[in-house]
């Protein structure tokens, strides 16, 4: 169960946290990407005397030429927060269960856009997208959204394409997207779903319990994969244990290389660590 007393915990974070970039915060700081006040319009190439801090480095790194970022003014900013509540979400013990965790960072940006009086809208997916929070954006709907995940039941399998097509025609003001999933999903599913809201601030919490990345299975085990119900019975240990972490890490990589392309960011987060140095690292991404 989500103990909603974490959330009062944040605030002696929070000072800390501003000095990050975040675009949340409106009118206090820079935002995370482009400025107090501003969104991104356009690339230039640099010329002698441009602002070196709005020069793109990601873009450098794969063109090797040095482009600079032009905005406009746009004063509103809504923080959309989507959870993943497919079964594999349900996969974890006690603190590190990744449905909980992934909740509770979610629900620390909303927690967070509250305070400064921000918009935020917060839902779950899987084959569908439910929303739980009314739009009222302060800290008694919150805490009825506590309420929702703690009767929330991940299942099913989670529908990235499809959904986020979706939910991206329903946003139409400036917006950072806040998707908290373990991403256990085809890559190119994800890549398309990612990239539909790409022309939005995106942020990828990458949630995976320290089971996944690395399992203390060994010998005859049983493995049971919770969205299909399909079991296998294998012997896990030496070239096959590599094997799978290899894999698992090719997986992340390719997401997060996508996400890259598609200039979303992306933060593996292992839910076995310090909940607040996850979310910290997370607010100032």
């Amino acid at each position: 169960m989500i103990d909603p007393d974490f959330l009062d915990e944040l605030d002696r974070f929070e000072s800390a946290m501003k000095r990050e970039a975040s675009s949340i915060q409106q009118g206090e700081q820079e935002s995370r990407n482009l400025g107090e006040g501003l969104t991104f319009s356009d690339y230039r190439r640099y010329a002698p005397g441009d602002d070196t801090r709005l020069i793109d480095w990601k873009l450098y790194a794969r063109t090797e030429e040095y482009f600079v970022k032009q905005f406009e003014e746009e004063r509103s900013l809504t923080v959309h927060v989507l959870l993943d509540r497919s079964e594999s979400m349900a996969f974890g013990e006690g603190e590190t269960n990744k449905f909980e965790y992934g909740a509770k960072l979610g629900l620390g940006f909303a927690y967070l856009t509250a305070e400064e009086n921000n918009d935020f809208r917060f839902s779950t997916f899987g084959a569908d997208l439910e929303r739980l929070d009314t739009g009222k954006s302060n800290r008694a709907e919150l805490m009825q959204i506590i309420d929702l995940l703690n009767e929330t039941d991940p299942a099913g399998e989670a529908d990235f394409r499809s959904v986020f097509e979706e939910y991206a025609e329903s946003i139409h003001s400036r917006a950072f997207v806040v998707i908290v999933s373990d991403f256990l999903e085809d890559a190119d599913e994800i890549d398309a779903g990612v990239g539909a809201l790409a022309r939005n601030d995106t942020l990828l919490a990458h949630v995976l319990s320290p089971a996944e990345l690395d399992p203390d299975a060994t010998g005859d085990t049983v493995f049971h994969d919770p969205e299909t119900d399909e079991t296998t019975r294998t012997y896990f240990g030496g070239s096959l244990a590599q094997s799978y972490r290899d894999r698992l890490q090719a997986h992340v990589e390719d997401v997060a290389e996508r996400a890259d392309t598609l200039r979303a960011d992306h933060v593996l987060v292992d839910t076995g660590a310090d909940f607040f140095d996850s979310f910290a690292s997370l607010w100032s991404e």
